[in-house]
């Protein structure tokens, strides 16, 4: 009987970390895309989808820009790449 016990665990062990071919999350992102937009036809044709308007759109958008914005690092990255992109076609341009 102990002996059973110890074969049972040893197979759990062996399969508890293989599940990275599991979920949603493991799947290719293609067909994560196909599952997403049959909930999204399903919702649409149920009448649950909730469509945007502008102005929910507008605030959104707002909230989200705050968001970023309160990461000075983040802005400041974004602040040099645009710099970088615009001086190299000036410099082009001028040459």
């Amino acid at each position: 009987m102990a002996k059973n016990r110890e074969m049972q665990d040893q197979d759990h062990r062996t399969n508890r970390g293989n599940t990275a071919n599991r979920g949603f999350a493991s799947m290719d992102p293609e067909r994560q895309r196909e599952i997403a937009r049959e909930g999204g036809k399903a919702a649409h044709e149920k009448g649950t989808a909730h469509e945007f308007d502008s102005e929910e759109a507008r605030e959104a958008g707002r909230k989200g820009g705050e968001v970023v914005s309160q990461n000075r690092e983040h802005m400041a990255e974004i602040g040099r790449k645009g710099g970088q992109s615009s001086g190299g076609n000036r410099r082009q341009a001028g040459e």
